[in-house]
């Protein structure tokens, strides 16, 4: 089994190291420091299993878990915490794999040989039974097999087309198939419902502006063009502007 040890600790990622190796039949194929790398590094080394620390910088366990279940075909997950006993009852409840700080090889044994993969509904049940924030730092597409992220800071808008939304930002776009519904719980603190079929990032609302025809567009910061409103979210983005504007 082709394994990837994560953690921002290095006299854990060497314990875990020495007890893996010890028990044979296991290939380390690398060795990432917090959740950005272990996206890069599945991406090139296509590891099998994870075993993944919850807490680390720039980007957590759960985080990077998250993005990881969108793949196509995701590695299995071990996660490695310190946590209590009373935050490891929610990792209990919904099946998912972990191992309690400081690692015992006959733990983490048992951890491997019933290692799963862990699915989306799983990780964000989770995240909102912790205490701690666990919205996203970005959001993540897959393309060709690798996984892009979006920091949420950079994204001018959501749009709902069809089956897929679309995430418009400073560099592009790209396409996920998340709903604006889900998007709009996760991140509603920093976007706001413009129509039906959009969200709008608060920080990058510039102005409302009458088309010719009689609609209603508000202009976004560093963007050109406009998004349609909708007769229904008029007056909450009115007020929000001028919130805003003060």
């Amino acid at each position: 089994m082709k394994i990837l040890i994560a953690d921002d600790e290095p006299l854990a990622r060497s314990r875990l190291r020495r007890i893996i190796e010890d028990m044979g039949h296991h290939d380390i194929v690398g060795e990432a420091t917090n959740g950005k790398e272990v996206l890069v590094q599945s991406g090139e080394l296509k590891p099998d299993l994870i075993l993944l620390d919850i807490r680390m910088p720039q980007m957590d366990g759960l985080e990077a878990a998250l993005h990881l279940s969108n793949l196509d075909n995701p590695p299995a997950i071990i996660f490695t915490t310190a946590f209590s006993e009373h935050a490891l009852a929610a990792f209990g409840s919904h099946a998912v794999d972990y191992v309690l700080k400081p690692i015992r090889r006959e733990r983490l044994e048992q951890a491997i040989q019933k290692a799963r993969k862990v699915n989306r509904a799983q990780l964000v049940e989770l995240g909102q039974n912790d205490e701690t924030d666990h919205s996203r730092t970005h959001i993540s597409a897959q393309i060709s097999g690798n996984i892009r992220l979006v920091p949420i800071e950079d994204i001018f808008y959501f749009q709902a087309e069809q089956k897929y939304t679309t995430v418009r930002y400073t560099d592009g776009e790209v396409l996920i198939d998340e709903s604006l519904k889900s998007l709009e719980e996760e991140f509603g603190d920093r976007f706001v419902r413009i129509h039906r079929n959009a969200l709008v990032a608060k920080a990058y609302m510039d102005a409302l502006e009458k088309l010719p025809s009689g609609q209603w567009v508000v202009k976004l910061r560093g963007l050109n063009g406009a998004l349609e409103v909708s007769r229904r979210h008029m007056t909450g983005i009115r007020k929000l502007l001028k919130q805003l504007s003060s």
